[in-house]
């Protein structure tokens, strides 16, 4: 199917014209992004979590320490909503109210699905290491066993999914526009900037090409 399915609890109200479904869209904001924000209740009092992530095909792979609250609550089958966002400009308005910015964004509902088999979580942490810098997992070390136990992986298919994005200059009235204030966007990029050593690192090792060349998705 190239669109998900929009369902009650996941279907975009506020600017609908905004709103898309779009298969590929949802993919492309999720392999740009890097990391997500992940909404949950425990004994009543919500909690919302930054953690980073990986798209593994339709679902999303987490992982964390297995005395993590985030991790065990999604592993007991909670629902939960996960949200990420890009941010592509500021857009200044002639009015105040008018301000706004230009976004791509996602957002997800479910629940999670433990990863127990060991094979299948050292394969989630090399994507999750390719995932942050392709070319990496072949030049570090790879998890320990003790390592592999004390990380809980999950995987959050992607079933009740909506995107949202924001494009453009502001929406005021024309006669708003009989102003001094500069009206526009400023535009906002992700970039790397120049790669910095560990001091603790042998001093001769090069910076390697997809370090120094570094950008997102990858």
């Amino acid at each position: 199917m190239s669109e998900f399915t929009p369902t009650e609890r996941s279907k975009v109200r506020r600017h609908p014209d905004r709103a898309t479904y779009d298969r590929e869209l949802v993919h492309a904001i999720l392999d740009q992004a890097f990391v997500c924000n992940v909404a949950f209740v425990v004994d009543g009092q919500p909690y919302v979590v930054p953690t980073n992530y990986v798209r593994d095909g339709e679902r999303l792979l987490l992982h964390g320490s297995i005395a993590s609250r985030l991790m065990t609550t999604l592993a007991s089958g909670a629902p939960f909503c996960l949200s990420v966002t890009l941010l592509d400009g500021i857009v200044c308005s002639p009015t105040a109210t008018g301000h706004s910015v230009n976004y791509r964004s996602v957002v997800i509902m479910g629940t999670a699905e433990r990863i127990v088999s060991p094979e299948d979580k050292l394969e989630a942490m090399r994507k999750f290491v390719e995932y942050v810098i392709r070319g990496r997992w072949e030049t570090v070390r790879p998890p320990s066993e003790n390592e592999l136990k004390a990380t809980m992986v999950l995987a959050v298919p992607l079933v009740e999914v909506s995107a949202k994005t924001r494009t453009g200059f502001a929406v005021d009235a024309d006669k708003e526009y009989d102003t001094e204030a500069w009206t526009g966007v400023v535009p906002f990029a992700w970039t790397p900037g120049t790669p910095i050593p560990d001091p603790r690192a042998k001093s001769d090792i090069r910076v390697p090409g997809n370090i120094q060349n570094y950008k997102r998705p990858q």
